[in-house]
């Protein structure tokens, strides 16, 4: 029963994260649609509008963290998907930015009170089970690819049959996932507001978060760069640039959804292994070679992005996708890290609560950076900016305890 549960959960995330990214690349696609009708719209206003959604995460996702010790996570999860689903309305029902704003801040909201708690109860039913948690903290990553994966492409899809009313959709798909996860929540444990706020505190000046946090926050920063709508927007846009992947898809935005389901199913593929590999090799060890990747998949990008002959772009791109899969281990082997610290005990929803704002605060930094640098240099800005952050992830990395170096299969 308990791995039906957790499938059923997973799943449920999976469901919300498909939404979340349809979501996203509809807002792309949407902006860019009002931008080629002459509307003053630009990719400066994408980015922020990227920037709107993450900033109300950030700010919802220690109070959610704390309330899933609080309170049972269960209602928490359901609740934060119904939200999504009326949020995402919103969006496509009017041309006026104050909506695109409320409607960006609601769905970052809903999102707060998913991932904080789900992984709360996920330390709770992999307590003492150490190798079963670096795999449950895997899939976690997987679903949310899957949501990547699947999003992207029903987004694409959609738009390409239904315009604007592809809103609607979405929510259908927001509220299944909401009564997957309370389903699958069933049983979900809750420790009382004042252990849940003792746990907030003793969460915050932990060792093991407060070495991660930097480096978190650089690798969300990424995610924030490439994820948000500023992406969407500059492949589907009319450039003059000479840069292969700027514009690339102006006459097809619909196929800017296989992009994603490609780059997903190789990024799953690599997580995948790591779920295997995980449970006997060091955490800071496997971040280390996690960010060393990144460092290459930029070079590969840059290169990619520039080339003239297609044989050329397909061997670069195969090498690349290598990359991808071997970077791809960096969010288990944190999750996994964090997780084994703290355990489950009160303070372990506030800790993922900390955790989410790290991601939200890297996401909004990069969504800025995604709007400055793209304005300027177009996909080639992206990868600047991406360079940058994972150079100083690789500093940071070095400060994480040695004491840290016990492979998962071998804790108590």
């Amino acid at each position: 029963m308990e791995t039906v549960n957790l499938a059923l959960m997973l799943i449920g995330n999976s469901l919300q994260r498909i939404a979340a990214g349809a979501s996203g690349v509809l807002v792309g696609l949407y902006l860019a649609q009002l931008a080629n009708q002459g509307s003053a719209i630009g990719a400066g206003l994408v980015g922020v509008l990227g920037a709107v959604s993450f900033s109300a995460e950030l700010i919802a996702a220690t109070p959610m963290g704390i309330a899933s010790d609080a309170v049972r996570p269960r209602g928490l999860m359901a609740g934060g998907s119904l939200l999504g689903a009326g949020a995402t309305q919103l969006f496509g029902m009017t041309g006026l930015v104050s909506i695109f704003f409320i409607s960006r801040g609601l769905e970052g909201v809903g999102a707060a009170a998913v991932a904080p708690p789900l992984l709360a109860h996920l330390t709770d039913v992999t307590d003492h089970k150490p190798s079963l948690r670096a795999k449950a903290m895997s899939y976690f990553e997987l679903s949310l690819l899957v949501g990547l994966a699947l999003g992207g492409l029903l987004g694409g899809q959609l738009w390409g049959k239904l315009g604007a009313r592809a809103f609607r959709a979405v929510a259908v798909v927001y509220l299944l996932s909401a009564a997957l996860l309370y389903a699958g929540a069933v049983g979900s444990r809750s420790h009382g507001r004042a252990r849940a706020i003792a746990g907030f505190l003793r969460a915050l000046h932990h060792p093991s978060l407060q070495r991660l946090a930097p480096v978190w926050l650089c690798v969300n920063t990424i995610v924030g760069l490439w994820l948000g709508p500023t992406l969407i927007f500059l492949l589907t846009h009319k450039s003059q640039s000479t840069q292969f992947l700027d514009g690339v898809f102006f006459e097809h935005p619909d196929r800017v959804g296989w992009v994603l389901l490609g780059y997903s199913i190789v990024f799953g593929l690599g997580v995948t292994g790591w779920s295997f590999v995980l449970p006997h090799i060091s955490l800071p060890r496997a971040l280390h070679v996690t960010l060393f990747a990144m460092l290459v998949v930029c070079g590969q990008l840059l290169l990619f992005n520039h080339l003239g002959s297609d044989l050329a772009r397909w061997i670069v791109g195969v090498l690349t996708a290598l990359s991808i899969m071997v970077e791809s281990g960096f969010t288990p082997a944190a999750l996994a890290l964090l997780a084994g610290a703290i355990g489950a005990q009160s303070g372990r929803g506030a800790a993922m609560g900390i955790y989410s704002v790290l991601l939200s605060v890297g996401a909004i930094v990069g969504s800025l950076i995604a709007a400055v640098l793209g304005r300027r240099f177009a996909v080639d800005g992206l990868i600047y900016g991406t360079l940058a952050m994972a150079v100083i992830a690789l500093l940071f990395v070095q400060r994480l305890d040695a004491g840290t170096e016990i492979p998962i299969a071998e804790r108590a």
